[in-house]
């Protein structure tokens, strides 16, 4: 039994100090950062922007690489499966880590079992816009036109059980209106037939749709948030525009495969921090409409956890399973 005992003892010792020598180590070599969507939408922006100042702090490449599919499902499943050395990390959002494990129970990966979670590095509010075609120029036209003709509005999301569905969802509940849901892969084919006319609207966050309502492309209805957008101030928000208790956006936090040693996830997030604090990053991310976070590990778990319990009770109320 003694023999036993000094043997368990020998090879967690060894486990440990295996643990710290690699962590100090770390990173010796490229890091790849694997983003649940297409090129061009919000995820990817922020994702490209993480990756760049990422390389810069820790003197190493940093590949993107975009995996859309399955509401993000896809790429959160390749990294939950990869190995725990901190050389494959996820940028998970909302959708990825809350929304669609609250409608599917069965995913290949658990939300809070199968990663580490780093750090939330920045979240944008959703905002609800349509098609200048749409006759409704504010939140009551809008509810009005849907009651008038129900089923007739279509809206785009970036897939089944993302964020943007289930926050479409939300509304379909909370304004008491039957609208359409029409799923695509990812944000920017999503907001590409949005401005095409071929849907009416979408819920979708202000990184990526600036420029569209500066030019005249989209009209933004309302911002699902308690206060304003900077990026885009005249926006009301949905209590103002006349529909109180409706708050929705989408995170982008980092995380890596369960299991990736404690030393090499506290420096990760020591390095979000640090690019956090970059006067040019703020600027960026205020441009941008979306706000900084860089949450310790412990913090941004336990976010997951209780956005987890609000989603699944959203889901059920809308019944949504996949």
């Amino acid at each position: 039994m003694k023999i036993v005992y000094q043997l368990v003892r020998f090879l967690c010792l060894l486990f440990v100090c295996t643990s710290i020598a690699h962590s100090q180590t770390y990173p010796n070599k490229p890091i790849k950062l694997i983003v649940p969507f297409p090129p061009g939408g919000t995820a990817d922006i922020l994702g490209r922007m993480l990756g760049d100042k990422l390389a810069v702090v820790t003197s190493q490449l940093v590949i993107i690489e975009n995996r859309a599919g399955a509401a993000g499902g896809i790429a959160a499943q390749l990294v939950a499966k990869s190995p725990p050395d901190g050389y494959t990390l996820l940028l998970g959002t909302t959708g990825t880590q809350t929304m669609n494990p609250a409608i599917n129970s069965k995913l290949p990966y658990d939300p809070l079992k199968d990663f580490a979670s780093v750090s939330n590095f920045a979240a944008s509010p959703f905002v609800l816009v349509v098609n200048p075609n749409v006759p409704a120029q504010n939140l009551k036209e809008l509810i009005d036109l849907a009651n008038k003709k129900p089923w007739s509005l279509r809206y785009a999301s970036f897939g089944s059980g993302s964020s943007a569905h289930m926050t479409g969802e939300m509304f379909k509940l909370r304004a008491g209106v039957d609208i359409v849901h029409v799923p695509y892969k990812g944000a920017a084919p999503a907001l590409v037939d949005v401005i095409g006319g071929h849907v009416d609207m979408m819920f979708t966050l202000a990184p990526s749709i600036v420029q569209h309502l500066r030019s005249g492309a989209l009209r933004a209805i309302a911002v699902a948030a308690p206060q304003r957008d900077q990026a885009i101030a005249s926006v009301p928000t949905f209590t103002e525009a006349g529909l109180s208790n409706f708050s929705s956006d989408s995170w982008y936090g980092v995380f890596a495969p369960a299991g990736t040693p404690q030393p090499i996830v506290a420096k990760l997030n020591a390095d979000i921090q640090k690019i956090l604090a970059m006067p040019d990053v703020k600027q960026k991310l205020a441009s941008e409409g979306a706000i900084p976070v860089g949450n310790s590990p412990e913090q941004f778990t336990e976010q997951v956890r209780k956005e987890l319990e609000h989603w699944t009770k959203i889901a059920k109320e809308a019944k949504i399973s996949e």
